[in-house]
């Protein structure tokens, strides 16, 4: 969930061009993709629609969403499609993928062969790589600092990262390969030196490491003083180290990205609607960390939600983990729930907490034992004669 979250804050490139007048038919001022050129006609290049009709592909599309590609005047439809015909793709994936994002027509075959060379770096064969590209043709279609593009990945396997995950790097957090590779190392240096520094063993270093890495690489786009601050406000509000570990495991590194001002409005929020006292509150916060990822409104809003529908302030406090859920989640698992005849706001929590998966096996079992008979129908009775 706070992945998700994290996702949709990332700014997506070049979506801010829309279908203008004007706008339209030029090249974005800010390009994150590497041309050939810098001329640029005021009527769409006709060799090139004519091409990209040829590939199947909807012009109208292009026009509607980026038409300025169909300015330039150099553009290589042809030489894209090879590319991607080489590859395994057939005539739909590539109509979708230019479709999708029309700025590789405007990718120097060049370029496009070195971009092809890094991402057959982590990719199994070439049929895993068209795989990736035409799910996410945006993120391989963004060619700068290819070479910086290099080392990161040689730095992340010689880390012991799997190639599936640095792919997902790839597509989903491009922006940490566009660190200088010293950035990185250093943010690796300190990520390792904090966890030591909190009691984290030498031995189980790595592997903690490579798992905050994985669920987290965005980690590694903040910067050390952030994460020194962070750990310090922890600190001063009474978490012991290894507390702030526990915490630093269960959200993910999301933790460093959080500034201590926006931790401080959550807490104190937590604790004046809890009722609470520091010991207390750092007790809630442990039982759910998300508490202090959440903002107030986001607080405010769910909690609002679970006493709607009956749900105590004890019983939130109890099993505070029940604030991960949104208040849709939570009246669709309370309907599943008394449609059993099972009455959330009479008990625990539990049953109404977990993750989709945790809650359809809890449901199912609540739904089998109100199926069974009240009495075993092939057990001896002890009927006095």
């Amino acid at each position: 969930m706070l992945w998700k979250l994290l996702l949709r804050s990332q700014p997506c490139r070049l979506c801010s061009f829309r279908k203008m007048p004007l706008a339209s038919k030029s090249r974005p001022p800010l390009a994150c993709f590497v041309y050939t050129t810098d001329h640029h006609s005021n009527q769409e290049n006709k060799r090139t629609v004519e091409k990209l009709y040829k590939f199947s592909v909807d012009v109208r599309k292009i026009r509607r969403l980026k038409g300025w590609v169909l300015f330039e005047k150099e553009t290589y439809v042809e030489e894209i499609a090879g590319v991607l015909q080489q590859l395994g793709a057939d005539e739909a994936a590539i109509a979708s993928i230019l479709e999708r994002c029309p700025e590789a027509i405007v990718c120097s075959p060049a370029t496009l062969n070195t971009q092809r060379e890094l991402w057959q770096l982590v990719c199994k064969n070439e049929q895993e790589l068209v795989k990736l590209i035409e799910q996410f043709p945006e993120s391989f279609f963004t060619v700068k600092d290819q070479e910086t593009q290099r080392l990161n990945i040689q730095f992340f396997q010689e880390l012991g990262l799997k190639n599936v995950v640095i792919s997902r790097f790839l597509t989903t957090a491009s922006n940490v390969f566009h660190n200088p590779i010293e950035k990185n190392k250093q943010m690796i240096s300190i990520l390792q030196e904090s966890y030591l520094n909190l009691g984290g063993s030498e031995a189980n270093m790595k592997v903690w490491l490579l798992k905050l890495l994985s669920q987290n690489p965005f980690i590694l786009l903040n910067s050390s003083a952030a994460i020194k601050e962070t750990l310090e406000f922890l600190q001063e509000q009474g978490f012991a180290n290894s507390e702030i570990l526990q915490l630093l495991s269960k959200l993910k590194g999301f933790l460093f990205q959080l500034c201590p001002g926006s931790i401080q409005n959550s807490m104190s929020f937590s604790k004046n609607t809890f009722k609470c006292t520091d010991h207390d509150l750092k007790q809630l916060v442990l039982k759910c960390p998300a508490i202090l990822y959440y903002s107030v409104p986001v607080l405010e809003e769910r909690i609002q939600g679970l006493l709607e529908e009956g749900i105590s302030i004890a019983q939130i406090k109890e099993t505070p983990m029940v604030l991960e859920l949104t208040p849709q989640i939570v009246q669709y698992r309370i309907r599943k729930l008394n449609s059993l005849g099972y009455r959330i706001n009479d008990g625990h929590l539990g049953n109404l907490n977990g993750t989709k998966k945790e809650f359809e096996a809890n449901f199912g079992k609540i739904q089998a034992k109100k199926g069974r008979p009240l009495f075993n129908p092939v057990a001896p009775l002890n009927v006095e004669e």
